[in-house]
């Protein structure tokens, strides 16, 4: 073979295995995965209408912008902010102070509410009281009475909603102001400046939704889980040895058998006054 011949079989050789790499490469590359981008930072429009946010602690992927979760992603449950007063979606979950606040959901209850107003007037504490639209209306002397010894009144939703994250934003809208409707009915000038989502099933709409109504949404630093009903002396033993400075506390004057938080505040309150100064959030919802 001549030396032209033996330059084209060498340069024909070239081509073919140029070819066969190539293949090879692109071969490679469809079997590995994409990788996923991340969405750090990207929060929920108040005018989504599908929701896929969960409450904290479910480990269900939080929702993107459109409201359907992102599988294999982590909860996006923080303020973008990173304050560390901030609780899930944005909420508040201290009081921003050395101040500690006691915080009582789902009342007013004939049976339990005047039980733990006494408890607060016998050793001088003002506390938050989360109430559900529906009682405060049934019991409207309750309220007042709430009103009346300077205690701070919040948005619990009509009737108790965990779901109403999960709705849309104009239904958000309408059960927070028919609530406040409610409340007002009966203390015309009291404020109404803070609003906590029954669960804690906070969703990056209606956090938005209460702050467009004024309200700051109010998570909490320490739940004794007392709406289990575990006994006076397990409430107890959670709160004192939970609570510091700053710290929000989870209690239930209503909602089921309450005796035992009732029970539970006659021996908490004198630990709690001994080191801290309890307070009332303040009306205008700053902290």
């Amino acid at each position: 073979m001549g030396p032209r011949s033996t330059g084209r079989a060498v340069g024909v050789v070239v081509l073919v295995l140029a070819a066969l790499l190539g293949s090879a490469y692109a071969l490679g590359r469809s079997l590995i995965p994409d990788q996923p981008r991340s969405r750090a930072g990207v929060t929920a429009s108040v005018h989504d209408t599908e929701f896929g946010d969960q409450s904290p602690g479910s480990g269900t992927p939080a929702a993107t912008p459109s409201g359907r979760a992102e599988a294999g992603q982590e909860p996006d449950t923080r303020h973008p902010t990173g304050n560390p007063d901030d609780g899930p979606f944005g909420s508040r979950q201290t009081t921003g102070s050395p101040e500690v606040a006691l915080t009582f959901d789902d009342g007013p209850d004939p049976r339990y509410t005047p039980q733990v107003l006494e408890i607060l007037r016998e050793f001088h504490v003002r506390a938050t009281f989360c109430v559900v639209g529906e009682n405060a209306q049934a019991h409207p002397d309750l309220i007042r009475a709430i009103a009346a010894d300077g205690h701070t009144l919040c948005n619990h939703t009509w009737q108790h909603d965990v779901q109403l994250g999960q709705r849309s934003p104009a239904t958000i809208r309408a059960d927070l102001l028919r609530t406040n409707q409610a409340i007002h009915d009966i203390v015309p000038n009291a404020p109404i400046a803070w609003y906590r989502q029954p669960g804690g099933a906070w969703t990056y709409p209606v956090v938005s939704v209460a702050q467009e109504l004024g309200m700051t949404s109010l998570h909490w630093t320490v739940d004794p889980s007392d709406w289990e009903a575990p006994g006076a002396a397990r409430i107890t033993t959670q709160v004192t040895g939970g609570v510091g400075p700053g710290s929000v506390v989870l209690l239930h004057d209503a909602g089921g058998d309450r005796q035992g938080t009732v029970d539970a505040l006659r021996q908490i309150l004198p630990d709690l006054t001994s080191r801290f100064r309890l307070e009332a959030l303040p009306v205008d919802g700053t902290t």
